[in-house]
């Protein structure tokens, strides 16, 4: 059994995280999050903790950042694209059990403002892997999210989520190796 609450966007998302692990859910009803909802969440951040796994789209970005906003120190479960994706529907729903519980093994946490730390990753580094101003920067984004497991992003996100989640200058570059490694491998 899963300790935190997962916070998921729908029954069918609930229904999914059933199947593939024993947890308790929220659902947002959608991106219009309800007063309501976010006092539920509230509560079970305080009682239980709260894992945040929406789908992987513009919507799910933009519930997953309602909610951090509102209930700071989430954690946060992310599916690539592909593993979310069936007949050209993107969503939790759809991923395969084994998909779900790797997400959820490799959950992140965000940092609180003021919890100290240092901030490893700059956006310099970014530029420096091509992750903005590069012609594939989007493409590149996508696969270094899911390398780090912080899913895609545009770049300002994605460089908050770099921050916010403590990604180390160690686990950025070889992330950075493996990305470069895998790009080359699908140019030749």
């Amino acid at each position: 059994m899963i300790k935190e609450i997962i916070v998921v966007e729908g029954k069918d998302d609930t229904a999914a995280i059933k199947r593939a692990v024993e947890a308790d859910t929220i659902e947002t009803g959608g991106s219009a999050i309800g007063e309501q909802v976010l006092k539920r969440v509230e509560l079970a951040m305080e009682r239980r903790g709260v894992i945040i796994f929406t789908d992987p789209d513009h919507a799910g970005e933009r519930i997953r950042r309602i909610v951090a906003q509102r209930v700071p120190g989430c954690k946060h479960a992310f599916l690539p694209q592909e593993e979310a994706m069936y007949k050209g529907d993107i969503g939790v729903e759809n991923a395969s059990p084994d998909a779900i519980r790797k997400a959820l093994a490799n959950v992140r946490t965000e940092q609180l403002a003021g919890e100290g730390g240092s901030i490893e990753v700059t956006w310099d580094d970014l530029i420096e892997a091509g992750l903005i101003v590069h012609p594939q920067a989007s493409e590149r984004r996508e696969v270094i999210g899911k390398l780090l497991g912080i899913g895609y992003a545009n770049g300002k996100t994605f460089y908050k989520r770099c921050v916010s989640f403590r990604i180390t200058k160690t686990e950025f570059i070889e992330a950075w190796r493996q990305m470069e490694q895998k790009l080359e491998q699908e140019r030749g």
